[in-house]
């Protein structure tokens, strides 16, 4: 009788099965960019001139408005980035690091995006209640609310530990994107980067048309596609 003991195998996700996943998780990401690119909009449009996601553009506006003078944009762009690092932070809290063990979607992800929704609840809920007042204190408050969720949202993406993957930081992208096309790459390793720059476009286009013309369902661009994520998310198994 050998003394050797039995092995335990573990059983392994077959290819086409993690190809899938793989598919799916990046459709997500790209429905989290649209979220971006209107929450942008809503910011830029109805919350004083600043971005919710786009710290860097926000950085140039803090300097902008140092040279200028204008005391109200360096507030705006100055709290919302101060919003954004705070959420990053409480993002990465919950979802801590990526993991070499990590399935496709960890389950983490899907908290760190529930904590991101009950922020963009309470978003919602102050958008409507003072949806017909033109307070700029209010104003802030919502862009400050919109900041901290895309900053956890960004922890979120970082789970994955997917070097050029994002869904609210994406100048990257297009480098990346315009490089790839200059060394003819296959346009199957270019497809997820020109997809997500397109929803980022598409839901700034969206999110400017209801930000001037149906600002009552503002909210709903930023909770319904947040709803649908965190659902398909919490189906996924690896």
């Amino acid at each position: 009788m050998s003394s050797t003991a039995p092995r335990v195998t573990r059983p392994r996700v077959a290819p086409h099965r993690n190809e899938r996943l793989l598919r799916r998780r990046q459709a997500l990401v790209v429905v989290l960019t649209f979220l971006t690119g209107s929450a942008d909009a809503l910011g830029f449009l109805a919350l004083g001139g600043a971005f919710a996601s786009v710290m860097t553009g926000n950085m140039v506006l803090l300097g902008l408005s140092a040279g200028r003078g204008e005391a109200d944009l360096a507030l705006t762009s100055g709290c919302a980035i101060v919003s954004f690092i705070v959420g990053v932070l409480a993002g990465a809290r919950v979802v801590g690091s990526a993991q070499p063990d990590d399935p496709v979607w960890p389950r983490r992800v899907t908290w760190a995006l529930v904590l991101e929704l009950s922020v963009f609840v309470v978003f919602a809920v102050v958008w409507e209640v003072t949806l017909h007042t033109s307070d700029a204190g209010v104003h802030l408050a919502l862009l400050m609310l919109s900041a901290v969720a895309l900053g956890v949202q960004s922890s979120a993406i970082q789970r994955f530990g997917v070097s050029g993957l994002s869904s609210t930081y994406l100048t990257g992208t297009l480098t990346s994107l315009i490089a790839g096309v200059a060394a003819r790459s296959p346009w199957a390793s270019l497809r997820p980067k020109a997809q997500v720059l397109l929803a980022l476009m598409v839901g700034a286009a969206v999110g400017a048309l209801v930000a001037l013309h149906l600002p009552v369902v503002a909210p709903a661009l930023l909770i319904v596609p947040l709803v649908l994520v965190i659902a398909v998310s919490a189906r996924m198994r690896a």
